[in-house]
């Protein structure tokens, strides 16, 4: 079974091979990635690893959480199932004018 893990405070220099690199020490990685800014494609400073092995998981946990990286101490657990988005206001909308091109 696989566990995915979480891994913040990242250098914004750290590629996706540099993850996969970094947690292969520990185990079999079956994917490693760097979160991106949608906009700039920019490193947000942090990544998710999923590894083959549960204990291979652990393991990369207990040698890489808050150990020094480049010059920043890396936050790395296990990650918490992505939460559901809300339909929620969607955003846009005509605002305090009471309508969509009404003026």
């Amino acid at each position: 079974m696989s566990k995915k893990l979480y891994v913040g405070n990242l250098s914004y220099d750290v590629a996706d091979s540099n993850l996969e690199e970094m947690f292969g020490e520990f185990g079999a990685v079956r994917s490693a990635q760097v979160i991106q800014d949608r906009d700039t494609g920019r490193s947000k400073g942090f990544g998710f690893v999923e590894m083959e092995d549960d204990g291979a998981a652990d393991q990369a946990i207990r040698g890489l959480n808050e150990k020094d990286h480049g010059g920043r101490k890396l936050t790395v657990n296990e990650a918490r199932p992505r939460e559901e988005r809300s339909g929620g206001s969607g955003g846009g909308g005509g605002g305090s004018r009471g309508g969509y091109g009404r003026r």
